[in-house]
């Protein structure tokens, strides 16, 4: 026969959850279709597993046993169950054994075979194996299993060996964590969002940091895919809760650079605000053509020194020596609403053409309106000044400014099928402006496309651009997204341009 315990018990809050991104490139629209992508991952990050689903139901059975109600302030009260349970009443000592479960009824599961401690001084120890689980209201949901384990669940302070888990969307692992009040420790651990045994790819890092706000700090890091080292830094710090890809190498093949691998390195300067960043990119066609960086971040407010060379979607490249951007956004307390603010200024070089360039664009959108019958719209404008001061004998001076907007109407038909048709009016074009980098040669675009999934690892995606004033369709895009289990590979036929491209990224799900 069981017996209960019910007694006061805190536990750790063990690692923050970050929200997964996929982000495809795409020159009509079709970049539309990763919004419907990311939701589906968010809502099957949402959805409780069966151990989580009982948790809630045996803390509901719980609270209906306790002799009285919850104070807010005193100890989260727990209840203790196990096949053989002895406490001592003067001493505060209790062993547990056969199937012990210690539930704390603000969403904590901790269970062994056999664990004993001290409810005077809240110590617990486990010299097997425990499962914690973690469901609480403004926490990670985390789930792990460790050995010879030590908690203080008054000081929050214990560590665990040799453990493995999941915490929010990562799966974790490592020789041995320590738990702080304010952060975790990790030895010899690595993490990944790629569910496989053996996973297609890891960070392992000699020691780990992760902290309430969302921060995790690694140390002598290395990056593997499989089981091959394919890169390493000394240190790295990154937000969980930034739209992130993976830290690897992206690698890839266009018409433009022939086959490319590039990486951005980070290093944080001063503080956790200042960081300088190594943008590395390597192709057959140009050889390196790399960038620096130098960020401060607060919050919304974001500071950039450039150097050296940046491409577009259609590969042509710039080079900026030096260049300054000031980006600022912010969304509105009360409105479904954001608004920007960016500047740049620079020196913008090509092989044939120099200037001192300068961009200013106040910008404004519309959170995704969601209709009926499974349409979602989205809604944006802005205002934009591009001036140009040539460095040639001359000194001409070029000025376009003007606003922008764009209207996109989404459908999810099924769990298979989705278009969007959309207008968007840009007033800078490759015909008004100094360079072509990064615009069209019209500004009155139509776009509209169509995504089928075809299987479980198979999507295929169809975009079409069209200059509305002439009449012409000026872009045909084809692709084919092939699901490698923790990865994909994207080949892309641009019809009208008669260009083939391939890349193979890892996803974030």
């Amino acid at each position: 026969m069981k017996k209960i315990i019910i007694a006061a018990l805190c536990t750790v809050a063990l690692m923050p959850r970050a929200e997964a991104v996929y982000e495809s490139k795409s020159d009509t629209g079709t970049e539309i279709f990763d919004y419907i992508e990311n939701q589906r991952r968010e809502k099957r990050a949402a959805e409780l597993t069966d151990e989580q689903k009982k948790l809630q139901a045996d803390i509901e059975e719980a609270i209906e046993r306790l002799p009285r109600p919850i104070v807010e302030g005193e100890p989260i009260p727990a209840a203790f169950e196990g096949d053989d349970l002895t406490y001592n009443t003067l001493t505060g000592e209790f062993t547990a054994k056969g199937h012990v479960d210690i539930i704390q009824l603000d969403g904590h599961r901790f269970q062994s075979e056999f664990i004993t401690g001290n409810l005077n001084t809240q110590d617990i120890k486990v010299k097997g194996k425990a499962h914690v689980l973690q469901f609480a209201e403004n926490a990670p949901r985390v789930s792990l299993d460790g050995y010879n384990t030590v908690y203080n669940y008054g000081s929050k302070v214990g560590t665990m060996d040799n453990v493995k888990g999941k915490a929010g969307e990562y799966y974790i692992s490592g020789r041995r964590f320590e738990f702080y009040p304010d952060h975790i420790v990790a030895y010899d651990a690595y993490q990944t969002k790629c569910g496989a045994k053996d996973p297609d790819y890891r960070v392992s890092a000699e020691r780990m940091e992760i902290y309430p706000e969302q921060i995790i700090r690694m140390y002598d890091i290395k990056l593997w895919i499989g089981n091959v080292v394919v890169g390493s830094k000394k240190y790295t710090e990154r937000k969980l809760e930034n739209n992130e890809q993976p830290y690897f190498p992206s690698v890839g093949y266009n018409s433009a650079n022939g086959l490319y691998i590039e990486d951005t390195f980070e290093f944080p300067v001063i503080n956790n605000h200042f960081k300088y960043l190594i943008n590395a990119h390597i192709d057959t066609k140009n050889g390196v053509r790399s960038n620096t960086e130098f960020h401060y971040n607060n919050r919304n407010f974001i500071t950039r020194a450039l150097y050296g060379y940046y491409y577009d979607s259609d590969g042509r490249w710039i080079k900026k020596e030096p260049g300054l951007d000031l980006y600022y956004s912010k969304h509105f307390d009360n409105l479904p609403m954001s608004y920007s603010f960016e500047y740049e200024i620079g020196d913008w070089s090509t092989q044939n053409i120099a200037s001192t360039h300068q961009e200013f664009e106040a910008g404004l959108s519309h959170d995704p309106i969601n209709l009926p019958n499974k349409f979602t719209l989205f809604l944006n404008t802005s205002y934009k000044i591009t001036k140009d001061d040539e460095k040639s004998p001359n000194r001409s001076k070029q000025t376009v400014k003007g606003m922008n907007y764009g209207i996109k109407l989404f459908k999810e038909f099924n769990d298979k099928l989705a278009a969007y048709a959309g207008y968007d009016y840009t007033k800078n074009t490759s015909q008004n402006s100094l360079y072509e980098f990064d615009t069209d040669s019209y500004s009155n675009k139509f776009s509209t496309g169509v995504s089928y999934r075809l299987t479980e690892k198979d999507r295929i995606v169809a975009g079409f651009k069209f200059d509305t004033k002439r009449g012409t369709l000026e872009d045909a895009d084809y692709y084919w997204y092939r699901d490698l289990h923790c990865s994909t590979a994207i080949i892309r036929w641009r019809a009208k341009r008669d260009k083939i491209e391939a890349r193979w990224q890892f996803t974030p799900w």
